[in-house]
């Protein structure tokens, strides 16, 4: 099993940047892959992005391309989403997961689970 914590969430005016960060632990090894899904009040979790720990392979949401930017760092074993231009439609609780998946967006077929962390992101 592999322990995440996100951190980095909080209130933004539209136009804005932060930073999540996704410190994972435990049995990493077994994970191949990181993403971060997002999910607001009244809708489904969403893919938002996704990086290989090897390699660095990274792939995004339609939503957010352009905009957020997904980077890890092994030797920490932490992983970054870089959100700029942020509207209030971001707005929403953002999951660090890992996994195998063997389809990088769903959000089923990652195991291991963060706590999330709001981002709010005001007009």
């Amino acid at each position: 099993q592999v322990q995440l914590v996100e951190s980095g969430g909080g209130l933004v005016q539209a136009g804005g940047s932060l930073r999540l960060s996704c410190a994972a632990s435990g049995r990493t090894f077994n994970s191949y892959a990181m993403g971060w899904f997002r999910q607001a009040p009244g809708k489904e979790r969403e893919f938002v992005a996704a990086i290989r720990w090897s390699g660095g392979s990274t792939y995004y949401a339609d939503s957010v391309k352009g905009r957020f930017t997904i980077s890890r760092d092994n030797a920490k074993n932490t992983v970054y989403l870089q959100m700029n231009s942020l509207k209030p439609e971001d707005t929403a609780v953002y999951y660090c997961a890992a996994g195998s998946p063997a389809r990088i967006g769903v959000s089923a077929e990652y195991r291991d689970w963060g706590q999330g962390t709001q981002v709010t992101v005001s007009s």
